[in-house]
């Protein structure tokens, strides 16, 4: 199996992390280009080229703004499809109302994409010796929040569904908060704890540390029932 080499860009007010994913090839994956200013876009264009890597695929992660600023830019220059999830329809409609509420330009939002549904299986390059990512929907920060995860590699993108020590908002259009903490809940926090994990803001993490100290997932974070360790407050895991 390829090693996977990921490079993070961060763009934009708000600080978005934009991952770019390669391995033995000269292949590569370009997640959430959220580039807003054109020394932005040049950033990434260039780190490409200096690599000598072609991309193949953009993938999303979810649809607000700050995570798509730069798709339909790349998506045209590089020729290369677009991978979101049709759940986030309504998070695409909602991004123009936002911008103009935080005082940025609208998106171009020109672009057309192909759907993510889960258990998909995607690779950033041609060949099958490339890592796999499995699509895992994580509804809750948006409708349609997606998480792209190598069991292989042990890495999880986790866009803004989970943070070191937060997780994503849920007080916007779409947003549900039930919602984000069962995706948590049952899917992330059930995977390897040396997993590590490329959130959307913020410094990477690994399950483990999230597992054991989110204090937005400590509450949830009960002994397992008929527990025998003699200090009845552990954190089982």
């Amino acid at each position: 199996m390829d090693r996977v080499n990921i490079k993070c860009f961060c763009f934009n007010p708000f600080r978005e992390n934009c991952y770019l994913l390669w391995g033995g090839s000269d292949d590569c994956v370009i997640v959430d280009p959220g580039c807003y200013e054109p020394s932005e876009v040049s950033a990434l264009t260039g780190f490409i080229s200096s690599k000598g890597l072609v991309p193949r695929a953009i993938w999303l992660t979810h649809g607000h703004f700050d995570h798509i600023f730069g798709v339909a830019e790349l998506s045209r220059k590089y020729s290369i499809p677009v991978y979101l999830s049709p759940l986030d329809g309504v998070t695409i409609g909602s991004n123009n109302d936002l911008t103009q509420g935080f005082g940025l330009r609208r998106p171009d939002m020109s672009f057309e994409t192909r759907e993510l549904v889960e258990g998909q299986i995607l690779r950033f390059a041609q060949d099958d010796n490339s890592p796999s990512f499995e699509v895992i929907p994580t509804p809750g920060h948006t409708p349609g929040c997606v998480c792209f995860y190598s069991e292989q590699a042990k890495i999880l993108l986790s866009g803004d569904t989970l943070f070191a020590g937060s997780i994503g908002r849920t007080d916007v259009e779409g947003g549900d908060y039930d919602k984000e903490i069962l995706s948590i809940m049952d899917k992330l926090m059930l995977l390897p704890g040396d997993v590590d994990v490329y959130p959307g803001h913020g410094p990477a993490t690994s399950i483990a540390v999230e597992r054991t100290t989110n204090p937005f997932l400590q509450p949830f974070n009960e002994p397992f029932e008929g527990d025998t360790t003699e200090d009845n407050n552990e954190i089982c895991i």
